[in-house]
């Protein structure tokens, strides 16, 4: 059997669109349900579904075969899985965004709000920029606007919620998609899993 970890909501949805072209029958997964456990109609695949932070996780500690993950959650966990595919949806960017001169102004220590602290740190450490980060979980276009830090770092998809608020994006720290990660030894023990990635590839 091999094992998916998925996130529910957009990705899983992309994600089980490809997975049908591929020749899965997912009947089990378009129902609404509670269920946290799924399989397809043959009984071969078992879909777990997760927060999208612990998809890195479960796909590390091999309890997935593989998951798919948006780049920037796939950054910020860091974990030791191979990164096999860009499915190329999910599009977004990951963006230093503020007011214009929200930069310029900042005195000696940057204060940068964000989800993404060790996004923030290396790519703030790359520039050899002192920072101090704030973590934030929530809202986080709403820091600098009441003074709490001076930028954030976050996703951007349409920039709507930023320019509503007098925002902009300042810098591109890096893009996004949607990945399919694998964990190490299942894509050397599993001959099912490397035929299923061919089809992927196939398919995207």
């Amino acid at each position: 059997m091999i094992t998916v970890a998925l996130a529910k909501g957009r990705l899983a949805q992309k994600a089980t669109e490809i997975l049908e072209k591929c020749g899965l029958k997912l009947d089990e997964l378009k129902i609404e349900t509670r269920k946290l456990v799924l399989y397809d109609n043959s009984g071969q695949f078992k879909f777990v579904f997760v927060k999208p932070s612990d998809v890195p996780t479960y796909v590390e500690r091999g309890v997935a075969d593989f998951g798919v993950v948006g780049k920037d959650t796939l950054l910020e966990a860091d974990r030791d899985i191979y990164e096999m595919l860009d499915l190329k949806f999910g599009k977004c960017r990951m963006c230093v965004c503020g007011y214009p001169d929200s930069l310029t102004n900042a005195g000696g220590i940057l204060k940068v709000g964000t989800k993404y602290d060790k996004i923030t740190k290396e790519y703030f450490g790359a520039k050899g920029k002192t920072i101090d980060v704030i973590k934030l979980h929530g809202s986080i276009e709403l820091a600098p606007i009441i003074g709490l830090a001076d930028v954030i770092v976050d996703i951007v998809e349409s920039g709507k919620t930023l320019e509503a608020n007098g925002l902009q994006v300042l810098e591109e720290v890096c893009s996004c998609s949607a990945r399919l990660v694998v964990n190490r030894v299942s894509l050397k023990t599993k001959k099912g899993l490397l035929e299923l990635l061919e089809k992927i590839k196939e398919n995207i």
